[in-house]
């Protein structure tokens, strides 16, 4: 059970909320109270004539529009009402779950103006299982994410059966849905319904979303770079602690360290320790840059994937709605934080790292089938080379380069595009956020694809290497100790457990590759073989980002 209470929400639990983990409000009294106030401020102001947006105005560039006392509570309703604009792809359901899970986080701060019930409306929700339908487009994370949260926050009052949820394998209307769970629709009081709609949780759900698989991604695409460097015959020279330290950005020392102990006990890798480099004779003195300053080049990916996952963390336990209500001096603010910029920068970030990641471990796995740069393997990665005429990957590679660009091109900026001159030119700066955050989950698809793919290259790679040194196929004892669980999880993934008689793919014909490459991304999305075997890696990838 995860204890709301407007702060502290890291980005695991997002991700575990999203998943289907049960949530409660905390109890906390001072909590509590702060919501009461801000809720009995706005009540107080529209007892006393004061002048609020969004609650005795109209909003954005209408907001010069009042409205009187007696039409309030219908101008919040409306606010809800207007924005059933999307078409569209949905939003997957785990993107609902975190922006309903954020909207309560971020109401819970106390100072949104609503009441503890309408919170608790979103809870029963969520701890029911019952996601309502929200779409992918019509935000431009300017006012917030007008309209998905709309969508959201329409169903969990029950404003109007053409609002729909799912609940397990039925699809239904809002209000059949709330009777159900024993509730009847709600009236909503002055500022509530633009409580609801007015924030960034739906960018930011998505956001932090991507930003967990993101880290899985990160944990993988660097653990597929050492079974690689074995592949490859590569040294450890490039990971000595003294070379970071004397260079010291912080991505760059986390990595060499994650190296050392990646590769350590590896019969495969070379120690070039007091100038010993015999093994070099009539060869380069040294490694190929995608080698040697791997420390160099991924140390300012997982630099930059930290500032991205801290500003989504910030983002996800922020009060982002407008007016904003102070709960201890009853000041209302009529401000900005609903502009979701840093989201959509994060995000934007996010992308651009990891078209760098994959940029990287496509020019690996060229080194890898090339003869010419792979120390002695055969081309193409081929498993009975006296065949004739087996090819080994060659297919393959070109399905990692066809999915590499693809995540370049997913990297390219958002936030940056298209100025609105959205109603009357009130939202004329925007964030773009939640098309940001939308292509985050895009460009994560892709990446998982690729490295599915790099795990087979890997696998065939170091099983042909292992039978360079010593008769059989079987890689285990010649690898480290960290990534000898990963081959082995990835092997039995793809095929089945490491064979001393077999590589991975021995006759083309035995075999598709797709099914290989299949086996592995189902495991990497629904099971746990490469997840487990992943886990220090994986721990100190996510310490390391959200430290």
């Amino acid at each position: 059970m995860i204890i709301v209470s407007g702060e502290g929400l890291g980005l695991d639990e997002i991700v575990a909320v999203s998943k289907g983990a049960k949530i409660a409000l905390t109890t906390d009294a001072a909590v509590l109270g702060r919501i009461e106030a801000s809720q009995g401020r706005i009540e107080a102001a529209v007892n006393n004539g004061e002048q609020v947006y969004g609650v005795t105005t109209l909003y954005g560039g209408m907001a010069d529009q009042y409205v009187p006392v007696e039409r309030m509570v219908e101008l919040q309703h409306i606010a809800l009402w207007h924005h059933k604009t999307a078409t569209g792809p949905r939003l997957p359901a785990e993107d609902v779950r975190a922006a309903m899970l954020l909207r309560i986080n971020s109401l819970m701060k106390g100072y949104s103006g609503v009441r503890l019930e309408l919170i608790e409306r979103y809870v029963t929700f969520l701890n029911a299982g019952v996601t309502p339908h929200a779409f992918q487009r019509g935000s431009i994370g300017a006012s917030g994410d007008l309209v998905p949260l709309s969508y959201i926050g329409a169903s969990v009052i029950g404003l109007d059966p053409a609002f729909l949820v799912d609940w397990g394998d039925e699809v239904l209307d809002c209000v059949t849905a709330l009777k159900r769970l024993g509730l009847a629709p709600l009236t909503l009081r002055p500022k509530e319904g633009l409580a609801m709609n007015n924030g960034t949780t739906a960018s930011t759900g998505v956001a932090a979303n991507a930003m967990g698989r993101a880290t899985m991604v990160l944990a993988l695409g660097l653990n597929v770079q050492a079974l690689l460097a074995e592949a490859l015959l590569a040294t450890n020279q490039s990971f000595h602690a003294t070379i970071q330290a004397i260079k010291p950005h912080a991505g760059q020392v986390f990595i060499g360290k994650l190296f050392r102990d990646l590769l350590d006990g590896s019969s495969l890798i070379r120690s070039e320790a007091a100038g010993e480099r015999g093994h070099r004779s009539g060869k380069l003195i040294q490694d190929r840059y995608s080698l040697r300053c791997l420390p160099q080049y991924t140390g300012p990916i997982v630099d930059m994937m930290a500032v991205a996952a801290q500003q989504i963390t910030v983002e996800a336990n922020s009060a982002n709605d407008n007016p904003l209500v102070d709960p201890d001096t009853g000041e209302v603010y009529h401000t900005g934080n609903f502009l979701a910029q840093y989201t959509g920068v994060a995000m934007d970030t996010l992308r651009a790292q990891l078209a760098m990641l994959l940029k990287h471990l496509d020019v690996q796995i060229a080194m890898l089938v090339t003869p010419e740069f792979n120390n002695g393997l055969p081309a193409s990665l081929v498993g009975n080379t006296a065949h004739g005429l087996n090819m080994g990957l060659k297919s393959l590679q070109l399905t990692c380069n066809s999915v590499a660009p693809l995540v370049q091109f997913y990297g390219r900026s958002m936030v940056d595009l298209y100025p609105s001159h959205a109603e009357q030119f009130n939202q004329n700066i925007n964030s773009q956020a939640m098309n940001a955050a939308n292509l985050a989950r895009d460009s994560v698809d892709a990446c998982e694809h690729f490295l599915a793919a790099a795990l087979v290259f890997a696998v065939q790679a170091v099983e042909l290497r292992a039978n360079t040194v010593r008769p059989g196929y079987d890689a285990s004892d010649m690898l480290s100790t960290r990534n000898r669980a990963v081959y082995a999880a990835a092997r039995t993934a793809a095929l089945g457990a490491p064979d001393a008689d077999k590589p991975l793919l021995w006759n083309d014909t035995e075999g598709f590759i797709q099914d290989k490459v299949e086996g592995i991304l189902t495991d990497l999305r629904s099971g746990s073989l490469i997840r487990d075997a992943l886990t220090p890696t994986l721990d100190e990838v996510s310490a390391f980002l959200n430290g």
